[in-house]
């Protein structure tokens, strides 16, 4: 068993951790801004490590920085690191300058088999698939890709009346093309999910020999963060919203906490001693009393949010 230090990386959001084929970790986070939009959300980090452990201390990267102005300038968020027939992608959100609101779902791919260089090309916004005219038509961010009996799925947030969580199937060789229209997985519907902000977002995968499982963010971005649940039958059709089911109450909230507060956009990996590790992130209980030292009102500025790890006691069957 590895005991993990907490926080672990510093100043690091929406934390991604995927083992490559090369048995080497790889580590991704949102690069924070301090203060407004315009001090940070700047760029696209990587490390990596030969144990999960050792990425809290490795070098880290900048593989891709924000344009200055026009698409990809502001807002550069959430980016995941994923090994997609033989090819690396980095999937992340980004705005322009013009609209820093306008968020949209962006591609990098790497051109090498060794992420960790600076040869990695732009792919674009991702497309919506032939009539569809729902995908990513207004503020959409937190994408994330996985893999099931050959399928391909994107899953990602999308403001609709309030910010909800769809999926839609996507292509094997160019997964930043949608291949059908999206369902609806879950929008905010309890107290939870309601607090400051109308929150369902930060999609992350774990599937089992019996489920597949999606868990993700609700309500805004300060202690009131926590980390909801969602739940397929391994053989049912993912693509039929009556798959799904939800958990009436979070998994994790500031409440299951001591000394943090504000969990939330967490992903999974298995270390390289076979325990299934969460990845989150959580801000300091002094955040609490605009003593963490970086307070700002506007949470999404206050750069206080690390990265954090905790093995997980409950043991799911047969992890896939």
């Amino acid at each position: 068993m590895n005991e993990y230090k907490n926080p672990f990386i510093y100043e690091r959001a929406d934390p991604f951790i995927t083992k490559g084929p090369d048995g080497l970790y790889y580590f991704t986070a949102s690069y924070p801004a301090v203060g407004d939009a315009l001090h940070g959300y700047d760029r696209i980090i990587l490390r990596r490590s030969k144990t999960v452990k050792g990425l809290a201390d490795s070098e880290e990267k900048t593989l891709w920085h924000a344009h200055k102005d026009g698409i990809m300038s502001r807002h550069i968020w959430a980016p995941e690191i994923h090994y997609i027939k033989n090819t690396w992608y980095i999937f992340f959100a980004a705005a322009t300058d013009k609209n820093i609101w306008d968020i949209k779902p962006y591609v990098l791919r790497c051109k090498d088999k060794d992420p960790y260089t600076d040869n990695w090309e732009e792919m674009g916004v991702v497309k919506r698939s032939e009539n569809d005219e729902l995908s990513f038509r207004c503020f959409s961010l937190d994408m994330t890709y996985f893999e099931h009996g050959g399928k391909h799925f994107l899953i990602w947030a999308q403001i609709e009346g309030a910010s909800s969580l769809f999926m839609a199937e996507t292509y094997e060789d160019t997964p930043w093309i949608l291949k059908s229209k999206p369902i609806l997985l879950t929008k905010p519907e309890y107290d939870w999910e309601k607090v400051i902000h109308k929150v369902n977002e930060g999609a992350a995968v774990l599937k089992t020999e019996n489920k597949i499982y999606v868990f993700f963010s609700a309500s805004g971005t300060g202690a009131e963060y926590c980390i909801g649940r969602l739940e397929a039958d391994i053989n049912s059709d993912l693509m039929d919203p009556n798959s799904w089911k939800k958990l009436p109450s979070p998994v994790l909230s500031t409440s299951d906490l001591v000394g943090e507060v504000g969990p939330g956009h967490n992903s999974f990996v298995t270390d390289e001693n076979g325990e299934l590790l969460l990845v989150y992130h959580a801000r300091p209980y002094s955040h609490l009393e605009k003593n963490c030292g970086t307070y700002c009102s506007e949470s999404l500025y206050d750069p206080c949010r690390h990265t954090r790890i905790r093995e997980i006691t409950h043991k799911f069957p047969s992890l896939t």
